[in-house]
């Protein structure tokens, strides 16, 4: 028989199980018992949230590594290869050590059905547990309670945020989310939340857990400065930390924050200087992702973000407005069908000169005709294009280098922008 290959087992995986999403752990559980799967590390933790899951995972993995600690890091979606998802010391894995993990969950489901997140999961602790590491830090995939990264029990659960989205499986309300995501919570182990307004259910859970609640504003929290920030926090024997006139950074310093309050609970070494390289040496492809490109001899600057629901948009024109261009801001645009199309758009279209939309590349897109229907209502300026590249191009070819086209409104947007990026490069 031949061997699969990596695209092989991707495209098996995505039809293995009648649906794409099928919430629970039981067949999970099993198949990581079968798996003889423990614990992925000796120190694990688990981050959900609405936004900013996968900044706030890269910041604690690299103050982990800072201190010469072996750190994995489960995440997901991927933009531009599934390798993404699963990286150890900051490389990605290998295909072929992705086809070896499929190959030891797929002899040990049996007649289980696993959903392709549950088969990538599983391969990843598989992974995580034969690579003798230190730590591992894993995103949470959809909500907390029954997403398969909550089989492990960590010793360390955050919250990084709490926003509406994915309403049909988590509740169209913050409190129905907060239950969720309170989900990866553990008896008697410290869990951190990062939003400054925790509905009710969050807070309830950890009480009824006796989990201890380290919360943004009363426990810990960041002061901007002149060019630069703060921030204080506690130690793990509960003595009080400071960091002051710590760099600005390009991904977001809420996330940095509550990344350093979880590591200083973790009673690792408190080396300011280390702290600080960490942090400022952390990017996350997509997030808030600075790129320059040469188009037709023209300089430009571009802005990559993955953000795709009301908070994420309401934090990126904050964003913006902190940052002002010298020219205009040019949006490429595209989202999915069951995004909150308005929530997205009213806290950014004052901030962009013109729209280019285009449908994204799944069946799950909105059309680029509803885009532009909802921009034309809120008297935007607008154009249809048939992909993201071409409303690229189409970008370009109107932009200055003093103007930033920001390139948002999804994960598959941002792919297909690095895709075009790549294809610059080489003069394609």
């Amino acid at each position: 028989m031949t061997q699969r290959t990596l695209a092989d087992w991707l495209s098996y995986l995505e039809q293995l199980h009648p649906t794409a999403i099928d919430m629970g752990l039981e067949r999970s559980r099993e198949v990581a018992t079968r798996l003889g799967l423990a614990r992925p590390a000796p120190k694990v933790i688990t981050v959900t949230g609405t936004n900013g899951k996968g900044s706030t995972c890269a910041f604690l993995a690299a103050l982990l590594r800072a201190q010469g600690l072996a750190v994995g890091v489960y995440s997901s979606p991927h933009l531009l290869r599934y390798n993404e998802r699963v990286q150890i010391n900051g490389v990605e894995a290998s295909d072929q050590a992705l086809c070896d993990a499929f190959v030891a969950v797929e002899a040990a489901r049996g007649e289980i059905s696993l959903t392709y997140f549950e088969m990538g999961t599983l391969a990843a602790f598989w992974l995580f547990q034969h690579a003798g590491l230190d730590a591992v830090v894993l995103e949470v995939g959809l909500g907390g309670r029954l997403d398969a990264v909550n089989l492990v029990d960590a010793d360390l659960a955050l919250v990084t945020s709490i926003g509406v989205d994915h309403a049909d499986w988590l509740g169209d309300t913050r409190e129905s989310v907060a239950f969720e995501k309170a989900g990866i919570f553990r008896a008697g182990k410290p869990a951190l939340c990062g939003d400054l307004d925790p509905p009710k259910p969050l807070l309830e859970q950890a009480a009824a857990l006796g989990a201890p609640l380290l919360l943004r504003g009363p426990d810990f929290d960041l002061a901007m400065g002149e060019g630069s920030w703060h921030w204080r926090g506690f130690a793990a024997s509960g003595e009080p930390l400071e960091l002051h006139e710590l760099p600005l950074l390009d991904l977001p310093m809420e996330n940095a924050a509550l990344a350093l309050q979880a590591y200083a609970l973790l009673d690792m070494p408190w080396q300011p200087e280390a702290l600080q390289a960490a942090l400022l040496g952390t990017r996350v492809a997509g997030r808030l992702d600075r790129r320059s490109v040469i188009w037709r001899g023209k300089a430009l600057s571009l802005l990559l973000d993955v953000g795709h629901n009301p908070h994420a948009a309401e934090y990126l024109a904050a964003r913006l407005a902190a940052r002002p261009v010298a020219g205009r801001r040019l949006a490429v645009f595209g989202l999915l069908s069951d995004k909150d199309l308005p929530g997205v758009l009213l806290p950014l279209q004052a901030r962009l000169a013109h729209w280019a939309v285009a449908p994204l590349p799944t069946p799950r897109t909105r059309s680029a005709a509803e885009l532009q229907a909802a921009l034309t209502n809120l008297h935007a300026s607008v154009s249809v294009h048939e992909t993201i590249a071409a409303a690229l191009d189409a970008q370009c070819e109107q932009a200055t280098p003093d103007d930033e086209i920001l390139v948002f409104g999804s994960f598959y947007s941002v792919a297909e922008a690095l895709s075009w990026l790549e294809s610059q490069a080489k003069g394609e």
